[in-house]
């Protein structure tokens, strides 16, 4: 019961509760073959969800929180860079000064 749609629905229940009546399926074959529909119903609605939110947010201007939070480290990291070059050119400065 692969992706139907909506309307479909309906006629595919019809059907597998015809292959109940008739003894070809079990009931619990058609409560898998309904629950694996649901799955797929569901993961395709959360999977829409995330592309119209995500569309909505980019329109926005807004940024996603992991790409704040990996920004916000090479800040981090630069920042450290920077205080390590800096405190290597004074230490550098000051054995020069010294030597005089």
């Amino acid at each position: 019961m692969a992706k139907t749609q909506p309307s479909e629905f309906f006629s595919t229940l019809k059907s597998y509760a015809q292959k109940l009546s008739d003894g070809e399926r079990t009931p619990a074959e058609v409560a898998a073959a309904l629950n694996d529909w649901a799955k797929e119903s569901a993961d395709s609605v959360k999977g829409r969800i995330h592309d119209e939110v995500e569309a909505a947010v980019l329109k926005m201007g807004f940024v996603k929180r992991e790409e704040f939070d990996e920004l916000a480290k090479e800040v981090k990291r630069l920042k450290k860079a920077q205080s390590k070059k800096s405190d290597g050119k004074k230490s550098a400065t000051k054995k020069k000064e010294s030597r005089k």
